[in-house]
């Protein structure tokens, strides 16, 4: 009878050992297109998916990759790898939005990306939508012109991405202090103060 409840109470220690809540995975993927290719070869066709997966841990790094298989789990584990080690890091505003304006390119794809108030969203459509969502950015408007192809669209926000710049490397290079970086020239109060001159005259 010992026995018996000893091995009840093993198995009951196995099962809340197994119930325990599952580690939080460290990056975040989205399948953002899947196509179906074809080879021709001597006997026929041969085909195949192709997966196009953007992957990002949500705090500033985002990657994307590209897996061609005969099954669509391995394409999508194909380019998933690849996304991982092709990884960049941009530095975010406040964690949520991009330091400013900026644009890409990539044949004949371009995007524009501004910086967006707090609460506006991510106003984006697409492919961009999920590299926005895996990088971690909050609030943003992009828009796409020129094409639509999902590949040249991703290849394109990556390039504009990449010149993104933070006030802190700005005075890294520059060898100031950041606070002289973000300081307001000058010159750009000297209108309002004659303005309130005129005013008060």
């Amino acid at each position: 009878m010992a026995e018996r409840e000893q091995r009840r109470d093993n198995r009951g220690g196995n099962d809340r050992r197994d119930n325990r809540p599952e580690e939080t995975p460290e990056f975040a993927d989205r399948l953002v297109a899947i196509n179906r290719v074809s080879k021709t070869v001597k006997g026929g066709k041969r085909f195949g998916f192709a997966a196009l997966v953007v992957v990002g841990d949500q705090r500033g790094r985002v990657g994307f990759g590209k897996g061609k298989a005969k099954e669509v789990p391995e394409a999508i584990r194909k380019a998933t790898e690849q996304a991982k080690r092709q990884m960049i890091r941009v530095a975010l505003k406040d964690s949520r939005t991009l330091h400013h304006d900026m644009e890409g390119r990539h044949g004949a794809g371009r995007v524009v990306m501004r910086t967006a108030v707090a609460g506006t969203g991510i106003i984006a459509g697409g492919p961009m939508r999920a590299v926005f969502e895996m990088l971690g950015l909050q609030d943003v408007v992009a828009k796409a012109i020129g094409s639509s192809n999902p590949y040249n669209m991703i290849r394109a926000t990556m390039d504009g991405l990449k010149k993104e710049t933070s006030p802190r490397q700005v005075a890294q290079r520059r060898g100031k202090k950041v606070a002289e970086i973000l300081r307001r020239p000058e010159h750009d109060a000297a209108p309002v103060d004659a303005v309130a001159e005129v005013v008060e005259a």
